[in-house]
């Protein structure tokens, strides 16, 4: 037998002699714009993430790249106010804090079932450090300098 499990209502376990794993069930991540007017929460899972280096990416954060998360729309929900929507490009939509403008969420066109989450607006961003880098042909040279610290 590989392994045993034991369940509560919030908690299930399995054990085996070379695995532990413990999932909390529907444990939610909770993020949100600056001002607190737009919040939002999804299920915790394993997602696709990435920074992104692509010129619309960069002109619409202000900033040389933003970090994305990638989950299934049925997963996420907006548990307070609602983003404004911009048509960024014929690819896409994205949405954002009307009162604070930070940049919320980005939903493809072709691939219209999933949402892209910007990880910095998660409560805890450090916990969700990007798996990749892509659209890296548009990285800003300095982007990934070593700069002098005093």
């Amino acid at each position: 037998m590989l392994g045993n499990y034991f369940s509560r209502t919030d908690i299930t376990c399995k054990f085996s002699w070379f695995v532990f794993k413990c999932i909390t069930m529907n444990e939610r991540i909770e993020g949100g714009c600056f001002c607190g007017a737009v919040r939002y929460s999804f299920e915790r899972d394993e997602y696709l993430s990435a920074n992104c280096h692509c010129s619309m990416c960069r002109r619409i954060s202000a900033a040389p790249f933003v970090s994305w998360m990638v989950l299934p729309l049925s997963c996420f929900e907006y548990t307070q106010g609602a983003p404004k929507e911009l048509s960024s490009s014929s690819h896409g939509m994205r949405y954002f804090c009307k009162e604070c403008g930070t940049p919320i969420a980005c939903i493809l066109k072709e691939d219209p079932e999933n949402i892209n989450i910007t990880i910095c607006s998660l409560d805890k961003p450090q916990d969700f450090e990007p798996k990749t880098e892509i659209y890296t042909n548009d990285k800003l040279p300095w982007g990934s300098k070593d700069m002098h610290r005093e």
